[in-house]
């Protein structure tokens, strides 16, 4: 949603020193409510880990509402490519992870390493608009938890990682509402989150189903692929934002 909510508010004409920061503020906060419609469809699987998402999910939530003060700091052209970078280095360690379907509990590290994992995750997915499952999911595969379950806690860790960017992006941008679009609340921009979040409730459990549907190695890959896709339109965009201020 990033990419696409970029080029959208550039040909609206937004300011373009901030369209890159709505595009993230807007996305992030469309995780809120497609991540109840997601773990739903998860959970019935029995593919969320409810005791890694209460302690992830403190971390995700402080996280992402520092994160987002962080973001609104930074400049667009360097946001794209903190972007562009981040997603690629992901997807190739999504790419190269062995598949396995074996759920080893005792695997996972103790409460006070699961609230640092959450942090951290908050704080990337403020900078990348995400509902942290680029970070989580990897992060839970190489503790050799199933990539459905990987996929499954991730939906849930949706929630409070999206609620703290909600926080965070509005206070952030509140003293900038003069030079934002009407219909802003602080750098989120409210009809494309009203629009995004009916139509993507929706599918949201549609995509869950399929997860499970599909061959994990299957899956893998296609996660991968979609992270590449989105890493090289952001360097795209990284590129060209630093050509017009050169």
């Amino acid at each position: 949603m990033v990419p696409f909510l970029t080029m959208l508010f550039t040909a609206q004409h937004f300011p373009a020193t901030q369209v890159l920061h709505m595009a993230v503020a807007t996305s992030l906060s469309t995780v809120l409510f497609t991540s109840l419609s997601s773990l739903r469809a998860h959970h019935y699987h029995g593919a969320v880990l409810w005791k890694v998402v209460r302690v992830m999910g403190v971390g995700g939530f402080i996280g992402t509402l520092l994160g987002a003060q962080l973001a609104s700091r930074i400049t667009t052209p360097w946001l794209a490519l903190i972007f562009a970078g981040f997603i690629a280095y992901t997807a190739m360690k999504m790419f190269m992870v062995k598949p396995t379907v074996v759920l080893l509990n005792s695997s996972l590290p103790r409460p006070r390493a699961l609230l640092l994992v959450g942090g951290l995750a908050g704080l990337l997915s403020s900078l990348v608009g995400a509902g942290g499952g680029f970070f989580t999911v990897p992060y839970l595969r190489s503790r050799k938890v199933g990539i459905h379950q990987a996929l499954g806690t991730s939906a849930a860790m949706g929630f409070p990682i999206a609620a703290g960017g909600l926080v965070g992006y509005g206070v952030a941008g509140f003293n900038l509402h003069e030079a934002l679009p009407p219909h802003s609340w602080g750098f989120i921009y409210l009809p494309a989150l009203l629009c995004l979040a009916s139509v993507s409730v929706l599918f949201a459990p549609l995509g869950a189903r399929t997860a499970h549907a599909l061959n994990v190695k299957t899956l893998q890959r296609i996660f991968s692929a979609l992270l590449m896709l989105l890493a090289g339109y952001m360097l795209y965009k990284s590129l060209s934002t630093f050509e017009l201020l050169a």
